[in-house]
């Protein structure tokens, strides 16, 4: 073996185009994915194909799939689900020591997970969670890293659009060999072992600081918070329930019925129409009380304003699928694969290399522009050294966007929470690290294969 691969070239290319548009000129990632896509065609000589690859994801169901759920989440946002759905949980777990965290906890990584953003997600549930906390004694250091924890769970947790990317990179490698209602029950039961992570550190925290419970006037009756709210309850089902249905029955009963071709059709029938049925049935429910607020003008309004938020991540996903293309028919996922290989490490060393190279990257990266960039080499190499190719490509999110939020520098999902609790950076960033300690942990464990997958 004689050097490095050109292909580990361009990526350091690709890595040090971004970090100069982004970190040292301070331009929008979309800016800098798309002058990044530029450069790699002209490193690989395509710029004549420049057309065909700025088009090409405007093919691909997944884009579109994540628009939608972004428009989703904005459309939770300015609707009453949110505190309907705390409200029920505050209910249930507020009698608790420590109970407003849990609260937190719980409701801020469904609600993150709906939205896909750590950062946003903070500033949308943290300005009621984290006030909650503190009342009842977590110190405000703690307080905001329990949110900031929560929150960031939220890329790596479905229907986050960073789900989509990540599979995007999988069918990249291995086209139309997994369906993506697969992949995503892989990535749920992924996404168990950390939520369960961050119950059991949640726990110790509450023990050690002897926090309290919530007041109990604070609390609302679990039949009271039932009835304002079981509508809103019913919203993870609506997007659950078909996904579930497509992987459970997809290879088998649908694809006899309606044939191979007609089982993925429906599959990508299922992934575009979910979250479009969540969004009427939310503003139904949530705007339907007087018929003036589901008028034309109203929705029309609400989502002129949408398009504020989605269109710059819609943008940065876009430039994100034009890189992974080139990257795809340059095969630099496969060669960065076979360069790992070659390197004879270990399973052991590799599941823990990986994880703590992104958390790294994570310090001034976003998790989409990772899994953009390093994605295929990731899955490449776990694959290599024999990690199952749908596990290598689910805990994609885990191991980026979700490290990404909490790890300083960049720690927006931190900060945000910072700036609600009023805490200081020493003291938060200490305990930051104590929570990208454990989560590295359990990702480390769950690519070794000591911590089994459901589904998978």
């Amino acid at each position: 073996m004689n050097g490095l691969p050109v292909e580990l070239m361009y990526l350091l290319a690709l890595l040090g185009t971004i970090l100069v548009v982004f970190v040292l000129l301070k331009r929008p990632i979309y800016e800098a994915m798309f002058i990044g896509f530029v450069v790699m065609l002209a490193i690989l000589g395509k710029l004549a194909e420049f057309s065909t690859y700025l088009i090409r994801p405007s093919t691909n169901t997944l884009f579109y799939a994540i628009v939608a759920f972004l428009s989703l989440a904005y459309i939770f946002g300015q609707t009453n689900v949110v505190s309907n759905i705390i409200d029920f949980i505050l209910s249930l777990v507020g009698r608790f020591r420590g109970g407003a965290g849990y609260v937190s906890l719980l409701a801020s990584t469904f609600m993150a997970s709906l939205s896909g953003t750590g950062p946003g997600n903070v500033a949308a549930t943290g300005v009621f969670t984290i006030p909650a906390m503190i009342r009842t004694k977590f110190p405000p250091a703690l307080a905001a890293t329990v949110e900031m924890s929560a929150s960031s769970l939220g890329p790596m947790i479905p229907p986050s659009g960073t789900i989509l990317l990540a599979f995007g990179v999988l069918d990249t490698i291995y086209p139309e060999t997994y369906t993506l209602s697969s992949f995503w029950m892989v990535v749920w039961g992924i996404g168990i072992w950390f939520i369960l992570q961050r119950v059991v550190t949640l726990y110790a925290f509450c023990r050690y600081y002897k926090v309290s419970p919530v007041p109990s006037e604070e609390i609302p009756k679990v039949g009271e918070a039932f009835r304002r709210g079981w509508k809103a309850l019913l919203v993870p089902a609506i997007i659950f329930l078909p996904l579930f249905i497509d992987f459970k029955f997809g290879p088998t009963l649908i694809t006899q019925r309606i044939g191979k071709e007609g089982a993925s059709a429906f599959s990508s029938s299922v992934i575009l129409f979910t979250p479009g049925v969540a969004a009427i049935y939310t503003l139904l429910i949530s705007m339907g009380e007087k018929k003036e607020n589901l008028s034309p003008v109203r929705l029309f309004h609400l989502f002129r304003k949408a398009m504020l938020h989605i269109a710059p991540v819609a943008a940065t996903v876009y430039f994100a699928y034009c890189i992974s293309y080139v990257f795809g028919d340059a095969k630099v996922g496969a060669a960065l694969g076979d360069y790992i290989h070659q390197l004879n490490l270990t399973r052991l060393q590799l599941v823990i290399f990986i994880p703590m190279m992104t958390m790294f990257l994570g310090m001034f990266l976003p998790g989409s522009s990772q899994i953009a960039i390093f994605g295929a080499a990731i899955v490449g190499g776990l694959v290599a050294v024999g990690v199952n190719p749908l596990l290598a490509a689910a805990i994609l999110p885990a191991i980026t966007g979700a490290l990404e939020g909490m790890t300083p520098p960049l720690a927006l999902a931190m900060y945000a929470a910072m700036g609600i609790a009023q805490s200081g950076m020493r003291e938060t960033s200490t305990l930051a690290f104590v929570w990208i300690a454990v989560h590295l942990v359990v990702a480390i464990l769950i690519l070794g294969g000591l911590l089994p997958i459901v589904f998978l």
